[in-house]
């Protein structure tokens, strides 16, 4: 069984020296909002949905009373001079094996239109919320961030977070064994849950405005701010609930291997 069906929407497009933009659920849902706002207000054009047996075994209830499965999409925009495609979704892929089949599906793509730069966007976790968050960034080689001089951004990300896991960071090592420049783009947001990390999103499309040349509206996300918190807390409380369950089951088959029958 393909473990990654991609439906293309339309014709395949042709286009220029693209960037590959990553944006998918994470820590505050910082990539996810910056990603869906500059989809949304560009109105970039659908090029993939992507469906897998490995997306979280729910749905989503919307505000129709209606279920909604999860997604995963990619989009491109054309510009004058260099085209971008942005990934994009609901969720991404939470098991180890998934997590890395599903970044070489996507290196694949962007191998297949000839991408030579990836952007990834998420967050850094504080204890608190930040009133002006800070941007760090880190990068699978030096020449890479070199070129990000110019966006005053943090570059002594080692000591301040651990491990970046998902596909924001795992995209970016897999890029290098393929000779793919990546680098990331982190914003600091508050570290609970259900925090919603619009500041740090904003922050981080300012950036991709000045560098890309995208002209998207920050003050636009300003004005939609309550509409984007509320729907997007809403399917963070229900993935909140997924998660748990699943860590329940892998807690009890844990300790059932260990001969434990009970759960407190």
């Amino acid at each position: 069984m393909n473990e990654w069906k991609l439906t293309q929407i339309g014709k395949k497009p042709k286009l220029r020296n693209p960037i590959f933009i990553e944006g998918l659920p994470g820590i505050g849902n910082v990539g996810k909002i910056a990603a869906d706002f500059i989809v949304d207000r560009l109105k970039a054009k659908k090029m993939y949905d992507v469906f897998s047996y490995n997306f979280p075994n729910s749905v989503f209830v919307n505000e129709d009373n209606l279920v909604e499965l999860p997604v995963i999409e990619i989009y491109y925009k054309r510009f004058k001079k260099q085209d971008i495609i942005i990934l994009s979704g609901d969720i991404q892929p939470v098991e180890e094996v998934s997590s890395y089949s599903f970044c070489d599906k996507m290196l694949d793509i962007i191998e297949e239109f000839k991408c030579k730069e990836i952007i990834t966007l998420g967050g850094i976790g504080l204890a608190h919320a930040p009133e002006k968050p800070k941007i760090y960034c880190t990068a699978n080689n030096k020449e890479i961030i070199k070129r990000y001089k110019d966006c005053n951004l943090n570059e002594k990300l080692f000591g301040v977070v651990g491990p970046i896991i998902g596909v924001s960071g795992l995209l970016m090592g897999l890029a290098k064994r393929r000779n793919i420049d990546a680098i990331a783009l982190l914003a600091e947001t508050f570290g609970h849950p259900l925090h919603i990390g619009i500041k740090g999103s904003r922050e981080i499309i300012s950036i991709l405005n000045k560098k890309l040349g995208l002209g998207v509206s920050i003050k636009q996300l300003d004005k939609e701010i309550e509409e984007v918190e509320k729907g997007l807390l809403k399917k963070t409380e229900q993935l909140s609930e997924v998660a748990k369950i699943s860590a329940l089951k892998k807690l009890k088959g844990k300790l059932r291997d260990e001969n434990v029958d009970y759960i407190g």
